[in-house]
């Protein structure tokens, strides 16, 4: 698999854009990797994880081909990972040379507003899938199983744990420290790369619900690892930072380069 970050920033984007605080100063300044935008991945080109509005000059950045892309993927309905007023950009009449659906899969949520949302508009261009929890689908040749995040009360919110050419991938954000269903059904399995959520720095509590913090992050390391479930040469990347965590990139790599941690950024590309 070829994972391309297409964003790492959490709800704000990173710096936002309407703060003064201190380290959105030092980012606008620093530049290079402390410029983040909403979080999201590609996959192979061909399957994005979440759809936020920063999509459209992701893809410019980066040379994308958006019309590729056969699979998308939600993970929950807040407002930096779901655009579906987006999809209109694919129907008749607003893009052409269209040769194959876009297949959106998400919990009844993100399904029923992205249905209200684009109604007859999507035509042959958009195909709609509802996810249930530990239920595993098949996408060409990537098995993709929807697990249980510890997110939103609210609503069901999704992580994805997805197999392709015997590696595999858990796509761990947005959570806090994971529910036990999912520390359940992760028993026995094992993990070639994680993807984690670090959206805080310090949180003085390494079992952090909605949203990991550095402790978290480490605390869900070492169990994984203790389980087995994290192997020796397994890659572990953080991401859905915020300015609110007051640390810059090299902040972070700092705390997690000892524990073989990566910190994520925009446009990196990692081959797994």
């Amino acid at each position: 698999m070829k994972i391309h970050f297409l964003g790492t920033a959490a709800a704000e984007g990173f710096p936002n854009p309407f703060c003064r605080c201190e380290t959105c100063r030092k980012a606008r300044s620093a530049g290079g990797k402390n410029i983040r935008t909403r979080s999201s991945i590609l996959i192979d080109g061909v399957t994005k994880v979440d759809y936020s509005a920063d999509s459209h000059m992701q893809a410019l950045r980066d040379q994308i081909d958006m019309a590729a892309i056969e699979h998308l993927l939600f993970t929950h309905t807040h407002y930096d990972h779901f655009q579906p007023w987006e999809l209109y950009n694919r129907t008749e009449g607003y893009a052409l040379g269209i040769d194959h659906p876009l297949h959106i899969y998400g919990n009844d949520a993100a399904i029923n507003q992205s249905l209200i949302t684009v109604g007859p508009a999507a035509g042959d261009r958009l195909a709609f899938h509802l996810l249930r929890p530990f239920e595993s689908i098949v996408l060409g040749d990537m098995r993709v199983t929807p697990l249980l995040a510890n997110h939103d009360p609210m609503e069901t919110c999704l992580l994805f744990f997805i197999e392709k050419g015997g590696k595999t991938l858990f796509y761990g954000h947005d959570t806090g420290w994971l529910p036990d269903d999912t520390w359940k059904w992760l028993e026995g399995k094992v993990i070639d790369m994680a993807i984690l959520d670090c959206t805080h720095s310090y949180t003085k509590n390494d079992r952090n619900p909605n949203h990991m913090g550095i402790e978290t992050v480490l605390e869900v390391q070492r169990v994984l690892r203790e389980q087995s479930i994290l192997q020796s040469n397994s890659l572990v990347y953080v991401t859905h930072i915020t300015h609110n965590s007051g640390f810059l990139h090299e902040d972070f790599e700092s705390v997690f380069e000892p524990h073989g941690i990566k910190v994520a950024y925009d446009s990196l590309i990692v081959d797994l």
